[in-house]
C-alpha cells in the first residue's frame, strides 16, 4: 500500500490487485483476467518494486514501450527495454543496467527470447517476477495468436523459483483454458475480474451510408474528441481518413501496408496530439494506453466477440463516458462467411472461425441487452444496462417464418428448376415482382415467387436475408459474387418444422441522452462535463499547462496525468504542494516535480 501511495498516487487498491499482488510478492504464480482499463499494469509493477530485483515483462508492443518507459520514468521507476528497435550502444547501456540491479522493471519482446545471448543474459542478474502481458497471443483459440508466446514455457524451465504473473483483457473458457496449459500455469492462482465497462455505451447501427453516419456520430456526439476508427481493408483505411479529413475532422491512417516510419508518426502523434481520429486496420490498437479516446468505430463488422470487445476496451480508460459503435449490414455477413469458406487452414480452423463469427452476429442482431450478451459470452451473468441501443430504443421480434419460407423457396427454385444462384438484390427483385430487364432476361417472372413478398419492402427483405445468414438458415457460396444457396438448416424452416423470429429495427437508431449530446457541443472535452463553470476553467488551463509541458518533454500527456488527475485538482484547487499529494494520481515524484507549476497554474 504505501508503493501504491507513494509511486502511483492511489489511496486504495481495486477489485481483486490486492490479492493478485500479495500472490506474486510471496513468490506464487497468478493468471490474471481484466478488463482493458482495469488496472492490470498494477499488479506486476507493485510486486516487481516491492520483491529484490528486476522485473522482466514480456510484451509484443514493440511501438508502445518507450511510452511505457517514459511512463514509468515519470513515476520515478527505473524502467528500460530490450527490441529490435535498438542499436547496439542503447542495448548495451540497458544490460549494464540491468546486470547492475539498477532496474525496476524490464520490457522485453518475446521474440528476444529466441536470442540465446537475452537467456544468458537474463540468467546472470537477479530476477523479481516474470510478467506475461497479452496473454491470450499464445492462444490459437484466441483472436490474436503470436508464435512467439509459444516458446514463453521457457521461463518456467530455466527459471523454475521466480514467481509468473500472466495478463490479458479477454478470454472466453477456451482461451482460459489454452492459456493456462500453455503458459504451464493450471496450478496457478486464477483472477477472474468483471469484464463489463458501464462507461461504454454499445451500439450496433444497420449500415446504409457508412461513412456518413459516422461523420454524424462524430459531429454531433463527439466533437473534437480523440477516437479510433476500424476497417477491414487497407484501402478503406485511406479512402475513411480522407473523407474525414475532408469534412474537417483531423484523421490520420494506419495499416501494416504504409511505411514503418509512417506507422510510427502517426501512432506517436495520435498518442500526443489532442483530438485526433486514427482510421486503423486491427493491426492497431494492442496495448494503446491513451486514457481519453472518447469513441472506438467500426465500419466493419469484426471477426469475433474477442476481438471486439479488445478493440471496444480502447475507449474511455480513464473511466469517462465513451461510445462502441458499429455500422453493420448484409454484406457484412457475406463477406465474413465467404472469407471463412476461402480460409486457409483445415475443417476445424474454418469451424473455429464459424464459431466467432456466429458469436459476433448473435450480438449484433441480439433483441436484448447487448451488454448482457457481451458478457454472457465471457460466462458473466448481468441484468440490463439500461446504457446501450437495445436497452435505449428496444427493437422487436416478429415472427419471419412466411416471409424466410418466400425467400428459400425462391432460391430452391432457382437452383432445383435453373440450376442457378443470384446474390440478393436479385431475390429481393423476384420476390417484389420488379421486372428489371434481369428478371426479365433471364425469365424469373414466371418463378411461383414472383411478386409474392410485396408486404415488405426492400430494406425489409435485405434484413430478412441478413438474419438468415446469421443463423446459418442461408449459405453463401465461395464463388466471390456473394450468391445464395440452401443450408442444411433450410429445408427445417421451408417444412414448417422451424419457427424463425426476426428482429425488427427500432424506428431510429439510439443515441447517447440528448444532455449528454449538446453538453458536448463547441468540441469541449468530455472530462469538463459535469463540472461547473469555474471548475471547468480552471480544467481548460491545466490542460494546456499539461500540454505545453508533455510537448517540452516530447512525451503523451497522458504521461503527465490523466484528464481525471486534472479534474480532481480542478475541483479541490490545492493551496499547497501538501494538499496536492493528496490528489489521486500524483504520487511523490510527481508531485515534487509539477506540484510549484500546477500552483502557479491554479492561481491563474
Amino acid at each position: 500500500m504505501e508503493v501504491l501511495r507513494r509511486v502511483f498516487g492511489y489511496d486504495a487498491f481495486r477489485g481483486d490487485q490486492a490479492e493478485i499482488i500479495d500472490t506474486v510478492v510471496a513468490g506464487g504464480d497468478a493468471l490474471v483476467l481484466m478488463p482493458t482499463g482495469g488496472g492490470k499494469s498494477l499488479c506486476y509493477q507493485v510486486p516487481a518494486l516491492v520483491r529484490p530485483g528486476t522485473g522482466v515483462v514480456i510484451s509484443p508492443l514493440i511501438a508502445l514501450m518507450q511510452d511505457q518507459v517514459d511512463a514509468l520514468s515519470a513515476l520515478g521507476v527505473r524502467a528500460g527495454f530490450l527490441n529490435s528497435t535498438q542499436d547496439l550502444t542503447e542495448r548495451r547501456r540497458v544490460e549494464t543496467a540491468f546486470l547492475a540491479a539498477e532496474l525496476d522493471l524490464l520490457y522485453l519482446a518475446p521474440e528476444r527470447l529466441r536470442v540465446p545471448d537475452t537467456l544468458d543474459l537474463l540468467g546472470r542478474g537477479e530476477i523479481a517476477l516474470f510478467a506475461i502481458d497479452e496473454a491470450h497471443c499464445v492462444s490459437q483459440w484466441g483472436h490474436d495468436f503470436r508464435p512467439d508466446y509459444l516458446r514463453l514455457s521457457v521461463l518456467h524451465e530455466q527459471w523454475p523459483d521466480v514467481p509468473r504473473i500472466a495478463l490479458t483483457a479477454t478470454a472466453t473458457d477456451a482461451t482460459h483454458a489454452e492459456i493456462a496449459e500453455r503458459l504451464q500455469l493450471t496450478e496457478a492462482r486464477h483472477f477472474v475480474a468483471s469484464f463489463d465497462r458501464p462507461n461504454i455505451q454499445y451500439r450496433i447501427a444497420p449500415k446504409n451510408t457508412p461513412r456518413a453516419q459516422l461523420l454524424d456520430l462524430l459531429t454531433t456526439e463527439h466533437p473534437g474528441d480523440a477516437g479510433i476508427v476500424y476497417c477491414l481493408s487497407r484501402a478503406s483505411v485511406e479512402q475513411t481518413a480522407q473523407y474525414l479529413c475532408d469534412h474537417q475532422i483531423p484523421a490520420l491512417p494506419y495499416h501494416a501496408g504504409l511505411d514503418a516510419r509512417v506507422r510510427a508518426t502517426n501512432q506517436a502523434r495520435f498518442l500526443r496530439e489532442d483530438g485526433l481520429v486514427m482510421v486503423a486496420t486491427i493491426a492497431f490498437g494492442m496495448g494503446i494506453d491513451k486514457p481519453d479516446v472518447r469513441f472506438v468505430a467500426h465500419l466493419d463488422l469484426p471477426k469475433s466477440v474477442e476481438g471486439y470487445y479488445q478493440e471496444t476496451g480502447r475507449a474511455g480508460r480513464d473511466g469517462l463516458p465513451s461510445t462502441a459503435w458499429l455500422a453493420y449490414g448484409l454484406q457484412d455477413v457475406v463477406q465474413q462467411r465467404r472469407m471463412i469458406d476461402t480460409s486457409d487452414g483445415d475443417a476445424a480452423h474454418r469451424r473455429r472461425l464459424g464459431a466467432h463469427l456466429d458469436a459476433m452476429l448473435a450480438l449484433c442482431e441480439t433483441v436484448t441487452c447487448r451488454r448482457v450478451q457481451l458478457l454472457a459470452y465471457f460466462g458473466q451473468a448481468s441484468t440490463a444496462c439500461g446504457n446501450c441501443d437495445t436497452c435505449l430504443a428496444p427493437p422487436e421480434s416478429w415472427d419471419g417464418t412466411v416471409a424466410a419460407q418466400k425467400l428459400l423457396s425462391t432460391v430452391l427454385r432457382l437452383e432445383r428448376e435453373r440450376g442457378q444462384r443470384y446474390g440478393a438484390g436479385h431475390l429481393v427483385d423476384i420476390l417484389l415482382g420488379k421486372a428489371t430487364p434481369r428478371v426479365t432476361q433471364l425469365g424469373h417472372a414466371t418463378l411461383s415467387t414472383f411478386g409474392l413478398g410485396t408486404d415488405l419492402a426492400d430494406g425489409e427483405w435485405r434484413g430478412v436475408v441478413r438474419q438468415l445468414l446469421a443463423q446459418g438458415l442461408l449459405g453463401v457460396d465461395a464463388d466471390g459474387y456473394g450468391t445464395l444457396r440452401l443450408t442444411p438448416s433450410s429445408a427445417e424452416v421451408l417444412s414448417g418444422d422451424r419457427t424463425v423470429l426476426l428482429r425488427h429495427e427500432a424506428p431510429k437508431a439510439a443515441r447517447a441522452p440528448r444532455a449528454a449530446r449538446t453538453s458536448r457541443r463547441g468540441g469541449a472535452p468530455a472530462a469538463v462535463v459535469g463540472l461547473d463553470q469555474g471548475a471547468a476553467a480552471i480544467f481548460e488551463r491545466l490542460r494546456a499547462w499539461r500540454a505545453a509541458t508533455a510537448k517540452e518533454q516530447g512525451v503523451p500527456a497522458y504521461v503527465v496525468f490523466h484528464d481525471a488527475t486534472l479534474r480532481e485538482i480542478a475541483t479541490l484547487v490545492p493551496a499547497t504542494i501538501d494538499e496536492l499529494g493528496t490528489v489521486t494520481g500524483v504520487g511523490v515524484t510527481k508531485r515534487d516535480k509539477y506540484g510549484p507549476d500546477i500552483l502557479v497554474a491554479l492561481a491563474g
